[in-house]
């Protein structure tokens, strides 16, 4: 390496964890600053990863204090992320920040207007762009394999322990601590279908709501607890059967997401796992933590350039995303299950399949390969030989357009003009 780059993270959950990883992994990188409001967090990434000469912070104001990196990465809750981001710029710092950035047209104006006085790069975690299925398909319409383009369909089916994980029973379950699901779940989504469409999105439209996730459709006889419901063995959201059991099948690893999260000792054990589910968040019943986010929308766009698209977001099984390209002389489909792209070009009679696993890279394929693709691009990013895919000024559009479509959800599903 010509170069390495010195490395704070703060908010070292599952995503900052996954950038340390990346970062060591790439090698390009070192970390030299972590900081998390929980201690037993900045206790684990030093022993998951040897961080002995990184400093150490549990207060965020404290860490604010002084720029300690060349650049920072931002994985905290969603609402930190423009204060945070704020304060960085100022400072100094280039950043690698997660998404959703906001559910706010004022903090994101804030943000891009403390870019453009800083100058500082801001990149967003928008991974999936780098992920070698949804890379191909930009690719293949980029060539002109259907013509020109014109309709986009996009469906989010997230898996759903997932889906009652982290907006059921977990942090973002409530919009006081969490964006609004269509941002916080889709923002990877709403990104994807920006720029496969190239153009500025005019108008928007959304419906849906919560229809599964409440006491009404509670078992017969079930409890608020898992560990004290007779449906603990079936009910597929059971927290033992997320958490335990399926630990167990995995061969008890000692950290790794999404078991921790419900853990209530570091490294991983049973009875910490046990300890988790009777005492905390995420051993409550799905059907009585009054979540506040919906389960289910469905979104309408209008592009500036004549292109229209539709996001359906729902929970369901362990499927993933499914993508449909429709163009003047052809069709393109991804299921990211089955990790296969078929292309029918109109008058051919044939369709030709691509088979998404051989495009994969040797090493860590998490979201397809886009973690570990969108690390190599951030080390190139910053050492001046490439532009970023995934720039704030550019992800600013699909928050714009999760936004919206929050607002027109909100007021029944009328029409909302994404630049106001």
């Amino acid at each position: 390496m010509d170069k390495k780059f010195t490395v704070a993270v703060i908010g070292l959950g599952n995503r900052g964890g996954n950038y340390i990883d990346e970062m060591l992994r790439h090698g390009g990188f070192t970390i030299t600053a972590i900081c998390d409001v929980d201690g037993d967090q900045v206790a684990k990434m030093h022993s998951l990863y040897g961080l002995e000469d990184a400093l150490d912070f549990t207060d965020p104001d404290e860490f604010f204090k002084k720029k300690h990196a060349d650049m920072l990465v931002i994985a905290t809750h969603d609402r930190f992320h423009v204060d945070q981001g704020v304060k960085a710029m100022n400072l100094g710092y280039d950043i690698l920040m997660e998404k959703p950035i906001s559910d706010s047209r004022e903090e994101i104006k804030l943000l891009l207007e403390t870019q453009e006085k800083t100058k500082k790069r801001v990149i967003i975690c928008h991974e999936l762009r780098y992920g070698a299925g949804f890379k191909k398909c930009g690719e293949l319409i980029e060539e002109g394999k259907i013509g020109k383009l014109h309709t986009i369909e996009a469906t989010e089916r997230a898996v759903y322990w997932h889906w009652a994980q982290a907006y059921v029973r977990g942090v973002n379950s409530t919009v006081e601590t969490g964006h609004p699901a269509i941002l916080a779940k889709c923002s990877h989504d709403l990104d994807l279908v920006q720029s496969y469409a190239k153009s500025e999105c005019d108008t928007v439209s959304s419906v849906g709501g919560l229809f599964f996730f409440k006491e009404e459709n509670a078992p017969e006889g079930s409890s608020d607890r898992c560990v004290t419901c007779k449906h603990i063995d079936t009910c597929p959201y059971s927290a033992k059967k997320i958490y335990i059991d399926t630990w167990h099948s995995e061969g008890e690893p000692s950290y790794l997401w999404p078991y921790f999260r419900a853990c209530e000792e570091n490294p991983i054990t049973e009875e910490g796992l046990w300890k988790g589910i009777t005492n905390g968040r995420y051993g409550k019943c799905v059907f009585r933590c009054n979540t506040e986010k919906v389960d289910h929308q469905m979104v309408q766009m209008q592009f500036k350039n004549g292109i229209t698209a539709n996001l359906t977001m729902s929970y369901g099984g362990d499927i993933g995303r499914r993508l449909a390209f429709y163009g003047t002389h052809g069709e393109i489909v991804f299921d990211e299950r089955s990790r296969e792209i078929l292309v029918m070009e109109y008058g051919e009679h044939r369709i030709d399949k691509i088979d998404v696993k051989s495009l994969l890279l040797e090493g860590n394929n998490a979201h397809g390969g886009g973690d570990m693709m969108l690390i190599n691009e951030l080390y190139d990013v910053l050492n001046g030989t490439k532009k970023p895919r995934t720039p704030l000024k550019e992800s600013v559009e699909c928050h714009l357009m999760g936004i919206s479509a929050e607002e027109s959800r909100l007021a029944g599903g009328v029409l909302v003009k994404v630049h106001q």
